[in-house]
């Protein structure tokens, strides 16, 4: 059986209800959702000093998927326009007609709501306030507001990403404390690294589109030279969680090590750029790849160091 899966569009797309599930599914950017959960539950076994319960996890884990499934998808349909123009991004479910705006809506909208309700009713409503609060930023604040605005954009836009750290903690505790505080803060220097190093890849797909993203608009050395100055303050906050948190000595081991890495990446993408803006030899994907492995491993570190420490 083959169902419609748009109601406009050039052409009418038919797809089978599996090419269906798949498109709502790419809606909500998994890859995404992955790296927002490996900064949630690992806090929740920072804040729990143990292993902590189960179903908690279960449920936190869910909730924040259809939260961040809900920005994502609502997400897509602000940047429709932007997302048809860049090579990256092209293959989405909506520049292919596979769903459409109104139906995409609909889902990220749906979703929202149920993210809300199931954190409220399953976790905690602080939880929940928290993951509508990153929700609401990121679709209005990034989205609609910073992204096409400013080359800060992904500075100020992408605090929406730090959430989970808080959100994890809270599901816990019930309430906040610094501790949970400075890793939304490390996330926050994180992200313009990460996100800059994949900003030079596509660089030219931002111009086209005419995004602001800072590699789009300016050189090379500089984006460098940037991402070397947030490497050095997303190492030192890393550090803060040692007297905060109280942890034992296999945290700041972690954060040290990992830190020293990540700058010496960076260190090497900018010594790549001050002598040209060809991309085959500047890779910034390099550091890209590793921002990745390098937030999923500290904090995994932090989760096990009360057991380690």
């Amino acid at each position: 059986m083959r169902v419609s899966l748009v109601d406009a569009g050039p052409a009418r797309v038919r797809a089978t209800p599996r090419e269906v599930v798949a498109a709502y599914v790419a809606l909500m950017k998994p890859r995404i959702i992955e790296l927002l959960l490996l900064t949630t539950v690992p806090v929740m076994f920072l804040a729990a000093k143990a292993v902590p319960d189960l179903w908690l996890v279960v449920a936190t884990m869910v909730g924040g998927t259809l939260s961040a499934g809900s920005a994502n998808a609502l997400n897509c349909v602000v940047d429709a326009d932007i997302d048809q123009k860049m090579r990256r991004t092209s293959r989405r479910p909506l520049p292919r007609h596979q769903v459409s705006t109104r139906k995409a809506l609909v889902f990220g909208l749906v979703l929202g709501v149920v993210s809300t309700l199931w954190l409220g009713f399953f976790v905690n409503w602080l939880s929940s306030l928290l993951a509508l609060t990153a929700n609401v930023f990121y679709v209005v604040g990034y989205t609609m507001l910073l992204k096409r605005r400013t080359p800060q954009n992904i500075v100020w836009g992408g605090a929406a990403g730090c959430f989970p750290a808080l959100i994890g903690w809270t599901a816990v505790t019930g309430e906040l404390a610094w501790a949970p505080v400075v890793l939304f803060m490390v996330v926050f220097f994180w992200t313009p690294p990460h996100f800059w190093s994949l900003g030079m890849r596509y660089r030219e797909d931002y111009a086209a589109a005419d995004v602001p993203m800072l590699p789009s608009v300016t050189s090379a050395r500089e984006v460098a030279r940037q991402i070397v100055a947030y490497s050095w303050v997303m190492l030192a906050t890393s550090l803060l969680l040692w007297p905060v948190a109280e942890t034992g000595w296999f945290y700041p081991a972690s954060a040290i090590v990992l830190g020293v890495i990540f700058l010496v990446e960076a260190y090497d993408l900018k010594s790549r750029a001050l002598e040209t803006e060809e991309l085959s030899v500047i890779k910034p994907m390099r550091l890209f790849h590793f921002s990745n492995a390098y937030l999923a491993l500290l904090f995994v570190a932090a989760a096990a160091d009360p057991f380690i420490g």
